[in-house]
């Protein structure tokens, strides 16, 4: 089993005053040579936005974009003809930048600050058609994984898809209650963020905003300290 501890205070850190963000890979003007990616995981922002304010117009492509608010209200507009859409908490938006893209999302509230949480996914296949989708999820039985993204060749029919071999998932776990997880194949691992609360790891302890890359491994063990809720980004490795 390989295992990569990263602590919440050892991400990148950026105060632009509309716009406070924590990177947990090396993005914009955070830099760290060990923190570059992992495997096809590229970029997972934890982003908290002021009150009207938000990303101007800009270009993507070749990348998977997924973005999942955790406060407040998203409003998105493309160059494929959404014009300020809604992205609401309970709901997940996803983008496959593919030949290319302009996009803008801003903070859709005049007065509550916005906190998401934006995924990059290197894809497996490049200059796909761009394309957006966006769901709701209802909030997940505490106990049972909610698979919000899988490949867009997976049978799992309730998740958003995208170019990848990568699921996306969360789980809500009681304080003292247990799961295990298990990898889709040896060649994959996943990145997990501790979202809420403490809990235990394949034997690491892992504070609200720490995370924890695991890959060689068939399964892991994860224990809830205390009530907890995890996100987990398996990728191919």
């Amino acid at each position: 089993m390989n295992l990569v501890y990263h602590e919440a205070a050892s991400r990148g850190c950026v105060d632009h005053g509309w716009l406070k963000a924590h990177h947990s890979f090396s993005f914009a003007d955070f830099y760290n040579s060990k923190k570059m990616n992992f495997g096809s995981l590229r970029v997972l922002n934890d982003d908290l936005i002021a009150p009207g304010m938000g990303f101007g117009t800009h270009p993507h492509e070749n990348m998977e974009i997924i973005t999942i608010p955790l406060s407040g209200h998203l409003k998105h507009k493309d160059s494929m003809g959404i014009n300020w859409k809604e992205v609401n908490v309970g709901e997940v938006q996803v983008m496959s930048a593919g030949t290319g893209i302009q996009h803008s999302e801003i903070n859709g509230s005049k007065t509550e600050y916005l906190s998401l949480f934006q995924i990059w996914i290197i894809p497996n296949k490049k200059n796909v058609n761009p394309r957006y989708d966006q769901a709701h999820f209802e909030i997940p039985k505490v106990g049972k994984l909610q698979v919000l993204v899988s490949s867009i060749s997976s049978v799992e029919s309730r998740s958003l898809k995208i170019h990848q071999d990568a699921q996306i998932s969360r789980i809500k776990l009681e304080a003292g209650s247990n799961f295990n997880y298990s990898l889709k194949s040896n060649y994959h691992g996943v990145y997990i963020m501790q979202v809420i609360g403490v809990s235990e790891v394949a034997g690491q302890l892992l504070n609200q905003r720490d995370a924890l890359g695991i890959s060689k491994v068939n399964t892991f063990s994860v224990k809830a300290v205390d009530s907890t809720e995890l996100l987990f980004i398996e990728v191919p490795i």
